[in-house]
């Protein structure tokens, strides 16, 4: 019977430990995804606040996305996202939509 019991153990383990890795992995990968939103997100609220701060200093909205990058020090990342930056009128905030290539 103790020896039914030890080949019992023997077989478990294996599964157990496959089972905790699986474990740690979803977790992980659950991070990782957070993370990224996290980018996302941090992005298009930058690009927001430094719309608002242009309207402030100058009276009117950027033209283009260029010009947030040459004069207000905005950087994104090209290989990573893909930015759609459209402007109505100078006295109107523009849409900003933020998109994460999926490569």
């Amino acid at each position: 019977m103790r020896a039914l019991g030890g080949l019992l153990q023997a077989m478990l383990l294996p599964f157990l430990a496959v089972a905790l890795l699986m474990a740690f992995t979803g977790a992980v990968n659950g991070l990782e995804e957070d993370s990224r939103g996290e980018s996302k997100r941090q992005l298009e609220e930058a690009l927001r606040r430094a719309c608002v701060a242009c309207y402030a200093a100058e009276g009117s909205y950027p033209s283009d996305l260029n010009y947030l990058k040459e004069r207000y020090g905005i950087q994104v990342d090209e290989t990573r996202y893909t930015v759609y930056y459209n402007i109505f009128a100078s006295n109107l905030m523009p849409d900003i939509t933020v998109l994460e290539d999926t490569k």
